[in-house]
């Protein structure tokens, strides 16, 4: 990629302080970039870095004003970050390689028909009844179960396994070693005190634009389906048990673990290491700090930390309480 910074500034609608015509051939973080590269100011706390960069251009909010003078062009844009998102985006799409056909030796269908720019890498195997869309990719070593429908333009990373019958929708991406559709974790006591295996007939249904980290796991549900809606992401190391229902646009962060018939709602915010007990409902465009622990239903618009989960300011409140536990006992206020 080499492309003057005045085109990169119309390619997004921005507007150009400084030298529009230096040109721009990569990316890099505000304290390490180089010459040719442009890099981004989103957070207020970096904003110091902006005035010893060595990149050519910084992408910058549109009522950014700098202090000092500054070596690098800028790009004023409404939303730094999401900017930069669209225009690696936009390069990555530019220079990937893109890989079409059927790859040998892999397992497909007698008459399997390949949609057009699709593509099934080598040692993949692919189960009959499965559909695929126009330009999805299943990466080698992917098993692609009975009766599974993957849509279009979803990338299947090399080792996924999707179990029979689940459904995955448009522009989709699921990383190395992720299980979709494993048996969910339903056993029932006897009389004799052994388990007896609750058969899981029920399935996944992933909607579109989701994207799901390596080694997750998403388990099929009893009957019925484990949900997961449009635009939610999903970090590395994630369990999402069966018959959970995960609403659109949420973001969930590594080693988060969902018991089983939870229903999260919409644009929920959800840290590292996060633990939802069973059958609660979580509401929307909830904040749940890491390692937080949610026992029961949660409302929406909440901020909330700790085990059990509570306003987080209430939470960071206590914390300084709990320090000076030590010394009140000491001097013998306890």
């Amino acid at each position: 990629m080499k492309i003057a910074l005045k085109d990169l500034a119309a390619l997004v609608g921005g507007r150009v302080e400084g030298d529009e015509n230096v040109e721009i051939e990569s990316f890099g973080p505000l304290d390490q970039a180089g010459k040719g590269s442009i890099t981004f100011l989103a957070n207020p706390k970096y904003t110091h870095l902006i005035y010893s960069t060595k990149a050519s251009a910084v992408l910058v909010s549109n009522d950014f004003k700098p202090e000092q003078p500054l070596s690098a062009a800028l790009l004023h844009v409404a939303d730094p970050y999401a900017t930069l998102a669209e225009l690696m985006t936009q390069v990555q799409r530019m220079t990937m390689h893109q890989p079409e056909g059927i790859e040998q030796p892999c397992r497909v269908p007698e008459r399997f028909e390949l949609p057009e720019k699709a593509y099934i890498g080598a040692f993949a195997y692919v189960a009959d009844g499965v559909k695929i869309g126009k330009g999805t990719k299943i990466y080698p070593q992917s098993y692609i179960g009975h009766d599974v429908e993957i849509g279009e333009d979803t990338v299947i990373n090399a080792g996924v396994r999707i179990y029979p019958g689940c459904r995955i929708g448009n522009r989709c991406i699921i990383h190395s070693g992720t299980v979709i559709g494993a048996d969910g974790f339903g056993f029932a006591p006897t009389a004799s005190g052994e388990y007896e295996k609750i058969p899981q007939l029920g399935k996944v249904r992933i909607d579109d634009d989701v994207e799901i980290g390596a080694n997750v796991t998403i388990d099929r549900a009893t009957f019925g389906e484990t949900h997961i809606g449009h635009g939610t992401k999903i970090d590395n190391l994630v369990q999402v048990a069966h018959n959970v229902q995960i609403g659109t646009n949420n973001v969930f962060a590594a080693q988060t673990g969902i018991a089983g018939s939870t229903r999260i709602g919409n644009d929920n915010m959800i840290g590292g290491q996060v633990g939802f007990a069973g059958h609660i409902t979580v509401g929307d465009r909830n904040r749940i700090g890491a390692q937080s622990g949610i026992p029961n239903n949660v409302g929406s618009d909440k901020g909330l930390l700790g085990y059990p989960a509570i306003d987080a300011r209430q939470f960071a409140k206590n914390q300084v309480y709990l320090k000076k536990l030590g010394r009140l006992f000491d001097e013998g206020k306890l």
